[in-house]
């Protein structure tokens, strides 16, 4: 294990982690104790359109994946319309690798809730929503118990803190569809429909949650707010870099000695984070990684200093996405990584649309075919061609972010597919894995 130097650790940046190690921080006592609902009282005691422009003026970007500016979305909501608005929280983390809204839910969901409120009075939403995985048993239970805290705390109901601002809160389980990632099979979802899709436009900003106009931000970006309020614009922008500001929670996993969350300012690089979980595990070297989760392009170790920034990440052919870094070595596959990844794409596949409900099918069969010794070299012509019939042509991003791994391993590991395909590399699936596979 390495020892993060001192120039390393200044990196980490715990903002939305201050308080994960505190005794009890789940409960609402813990958390007013460290500053906990100042920030409502302040934003209470502002116009709703000054705190919309103050959201623009930090630089918030989505910690959902996409890095949309939050003050921007918001400030899409049309007010004087006569309608309900509402505010959907996206706690339906469930790209692979991503670990980073979870832990804050368990451990800090106070943040989550006053963010929830503030961001609510801002877009003059009277009843917000947040929609967590199936699967995440424990965090929605701490979710309901801050809830409940806080109806009794009087920060939820009618007139909270007596500025005559209504709200409720209600903390709804998807049944662990990945598809309800996306903002609007969340939507449908929320609304009792099978999860799938919308077409746009309209937008969410008009027509949401039951027609009406809708804000969906993720855990990560709501949690933030209560922070910006306190702290200010100019504050927040201390932190990351000039268009990407703030600090990100980076979840590491793989082979580094201590996988974790770890938070730093945007613009950290990755030899800096696997410097700050104590280094590469003995014996391995870094051969690919994710900077984003599975859907995101893969980048190999001559990528080790490139900024982890929106920006920086896109200008070296990737994505940031959710920050779930992924680290593999050189005693891991990517031909068999790209294929476990495609497995759960094709199994989470909605189905609505052609490109990715055939694509993803048929490329797992492919990677079956070559995994197991039988493969070819049009094989992977074919590999190439279905993704370009996905990418761009299915009906949401889902399609789009399956095709990430298959094109990016190709880019850079063609070699290792072609081992499989030569006889150089031991078949690493059985013959019995090609039954239909044809």
């Amino acid at each position: 294990m390495t020892t993060p130097r001192r120039e390393t650790l200044a990196k980490l940046t715990p903002v939305l982690t201050k308080r994960w190690l505190s005794p009890d921080a789940w409960t609402i006592d813990t958390y007013r104790q460290l500053d906990g609902y100042a920030a409502l009282r302040k934003a209470l005691d502002a116009h709703p359109d000054d705190l919309i422009q103050l959201i623009k003026d930090s630089g918030l970007r989505g910690r959902g994946g996409a890095g949309f500016p939050t003050g921007l979305k918001w400030g899409f909501i049309p007010q004087g319309d006569g309608k309900p608005h509402y505010l959907v929280v996206n706690a339906d983390e469930g790209e692979p690798g991503t670990c980073k809204d979870l832990p804050l839910m368990t451990h800090d969901p106070h943040s989550l809730i006053e963010g929830v409120i503030i961001a609510s009075y801002a877009i003059r939403a009277s009843r917000a929503y947040i929609y967590v995985r199936g699967e995440a048993v424990n965090a929605a239970r701490r979710l309901r118990n801050a809830v409940d805290e806080a109806y009794a705390a009087g920060f939820l109901g009618r007139d909270i803190l007596k500025s005559g601002f209504d709200l409720d809160v209600v903390v709804h389980g998807g049944a662990g569809a990945y598809i309800c990632g996306e903002e609007t099979a969340l939507l449908d979802s929320l609304e009792g429909f099978r999860g799938q899709p919308r077409l746009r436009p309209p937008f969410p900003a008009t027509h949401g949650l039951y027609a009406c106009p809708t804000v969906v931000n993720n855990v990560g970006t709501i949690a933030s707010v209560p922070y910006i309020v306190l702290g200010g614009a100019d504050w927040w922008k201390s932190m990351g870099t000039e268009k990407s500001s703030g600090p990100m929670i980076y979840s590491l996993s793989g082979r580094v000695v201590d996988p974790g969350q770890y938070e730093c300012g945007l613009g950290i690089t990755l030899r800096e984070l696997i410097e700050l979980a104590g280094g590469m595990q003995p014996g391995h070297n870094l051969k690919f990684w994710t900077p984003g989760g599975s859907s995101t392009p893969l980048l190999t170790a001559e990528h080790l200093d490139v900024p982890l920034d929106f920006e920086g990440v896109a200008a070296a052919g990737s994505i940031l996405g959710t920050t779930a870094t992924q680290i593999f070595s050189d005693q891991d596959c990517p031909v068999y990584a790209t294929y476990r990844w495609l497995e759960f794409y094709h199994h989470e596949s909605c189905g609505k649309c052609t490109p990715c409900r055939e694509g993803n099918y048929w490329m797992v069969r492919v990677y079956r075919r070559i995994l197991s010794g039988q493969g070819t070299q049009e094989d992977l012509d074919t590999l190439l061609d279905t993704c370009d019939n996905i990418l761009g042509r299915s009906f949401c991003g889902l399609g789009d972010g399956a095709t990430s791994p298959v094109t990016s391993s190709l880019k850079y590991f063609k070699q290792d597919y072609l081992d499989y395909i030569e006889g150089r590399t031991a078949p690493k699936l059985s013959e019995k894995t090609l039954v239909g596979a044809h």
